[in-house]
């Protein structure tokens, strides 16, 4: 297994004492982390994307690329990419600059994202982001594959085109299926032979049983490698179970509630104003048994291992920054996770 660094860029004010970072500082700290996670080993360094409120982060490549050039190794991924709102092209040609700029170390994890207003704001139907998720994709991948590509499925006029600058990693850069609630993101991925990143940052990774075996059994070897199985969890690591679950539960449970009362309500135009996916949260449940992984290092590892016992997970990405924590809390999480858990877990 290996462990990445993820950050959706929500810009909130802290729980402890009301104070919230400004834009600019939201924006500076995620570079730092990027850098950071250089240097403590994770093997990439993910961030989110979303337009029009409080998740921040709405230029993924532009953020990546300030990384990409105070870094060498660690690799640049999206988490996700909101690929039913962006023209294909226009995709393929910034994120291939990412990847010409950062010697080749690019992957895209396209999702069809959790706001449907992000549809309605950009001039799209909500109602056609299955059908605009998956000819996008396709859509990508044709146009990083060949040097010179027939695009007409997506426009007339794109017939013959070569899309610049050509991306370093051949052929192309690595690209996940961001689903798992249906079966249609695990048919789709498999047959494009591509990687599944599985949204269980809700439910434990292990709910996803039987989907990952689906996913399993009908891979399309695309000459990509084989299938490949990604999870997340939110997470905090500390020298001892009490510690962590005392630090993170507030800013856990401030995240949470921005999600459920104004996250939703606002992309969905009120139609989940009532309820929503945490409406209910049991931190100490979620922490035990569910899906979030907060304790000492020896509590993380054993509930990692147990994730991937069951799924063989390939990459799991941590999010450490949700509701404004600490800077120095943030740094001792993400240090004790690199140094502490990822060793007995990790592969090559």
């Amino acid at each position: 297994m290996k462990f990445g660094l993820l950050s959706l860029g929500d810009c909130l004010p802290s729980p402890i004492d009301g104070i919230r970072p400004t834009d600019h500082e939201r924006h500076r700290n995620i570079i730092e982390q990027g850098v950071r996670a250089e240097q403590l080993g994770y093997h990439i360094f993910c961030v989110g994307e979303h337009h029009l409120c409080d998740y921040i982060l709405s230029a993924p490549p532009v953020l990546l690329a300030a990384v990409a050039e105070r870094t060498r190794q660690i690799r640049l991924g999206t988490g996700t990419t909101l690929v039913p709102t962006l023209d294909p092209v226009r995709m393929a040609e910034d994120y291939g600059t990412l990847d010409a700029i950062s010697n080749g170390r690019v992957e895209v994890m396209a999702g069809r994202g959790v706001v449907p207003r992000t549809y309605r704001d950009f001039g799209y139907e909500f109602a056609a982001s299955k059908d605009l998720y998956e000819r996008h994709i396709e859509t990508l991948i044709e146009a990083w594959s060949a040097d010179t590509a027939d695009l007409t499925a997506h426009r007339p006029s794109l017939a013959g085109v070569s899309v610049k600058p050509r991306p370093v990693q051949s052929p192309h850069p690595p690209v996940w299926v961001g689903g798992g609630f249906s079966e249609s993101s695990v048919h789709l991925a498999a047959r494009l032979g591509l990687g599944l990143m599985l949204p269980s940052i809700v439910v434990p990774p292990t709910m996803f049983k039987d989907l990952v075996a689906l996913y399993r059994d009908e891979f399309c070897d695309r000459g990509r490698g084989g299938p490949k199985i990604g999870a997340l969890s939110h997470t905090h690591v500390a020298a001892k179970s009490q510690e962590a679950r005392s630090r993170f539960e507030p800013h856990q449970r401030a995240y949470l509630e921005w999600v459920t009362k104004e996250l939703i309500p606002w992309g969905t135009e009120g139609e989940a104003a009532v309820g929503g996916p945490f409406a209910d949260y049991d931190f100490n449940a979620a922490a035990s048994t569910g899906p979030v992984l907060c304790g000492s290092p020896a509590e993380v590892i054993e509930r990692l291992g147990a994730f991937d016992e069951v799924l063989g997970i390939d990459l799991h990405l941590v999010m450490m920054d949700q509701g404004s924590p600490p800077l120095d809390q943030l740094e001792q999480s993400m240090q004790l996770f690199a140094e502490e858990v990822a060793p007995h877990l990790s592969s090559d």
